[in-house]
């Protein structure tokens, strides 16, 4: 069976509505995966299309978890991630001629591309479990964060 794709939205409606209509969706999917290696879970996402004079607008606000190791003590944890952002599917018309997203003759809005670009940006670089976290002592490996390791007392001892 097909899966599909709940963020490819019909916005054929709004086509022939006054400047200023709009309409709201809320979007959920247990499950995205932004490139092999990083899957987003939870994913929750608000999303607002509105008439305007060039086109549609999509505003859109999302919210998932994402499952990555920290940087410092290599544990895995849950990060949320967040990204809000509106993007203009401009009408084919002379007046839009730079637009850089346009809006489908079937009035198909497909988000998924737009969303994945958003929410990628939004993974941090180097990833920590938590403000505190104090790693992996460089001698032996161990996790600081569940107790200290002969070596960090000697340290503590020589520091004293």
């Amino acid at each position: 069976m097909k899966q599909t794709n709940p963020f490819r939205i019909n916005v054929r409606f709004l086509i022939h509505e006054a400047v200023g209509a709009y309409r709201e969706f809320e979007i959920e999917s247990p499950r995205l995966t932004l490139d092999e290696n990083l899957e987003l879970e939870n994913l929750k996402c608000e999303l607002r299309v509105s008439r305007v004079q060039q086109g549609i607008l999509a505003s859109i606000h999302a919210t998932a978890e994402c499952g990555l190791d920290c940087v410092r003590c290599l544990e895995p944890f849950a990060q949320k991630i967040e990204t809000a952002f509106d993007e203009l599917f401009a009408f084919h018309l002379r007046q839009n001629q730079n637009a850089e997203i346009y809006l489908p003759e079937n009035g198909m809005m497909d988000l998924l591309p737009l969303l994945r670009e958003y929410l990628v940006i939004e993974v941090p670089f180097c990833p920590v479990c938590r403000p505190d976290c104090k790693g992996l002592c460089d001698i032996c490996g161990a996790n600081l964060n569940l107790g200290t390791c002969e070596h960090q007392t000697e340290r503590n001892a020589e520091n004293e």
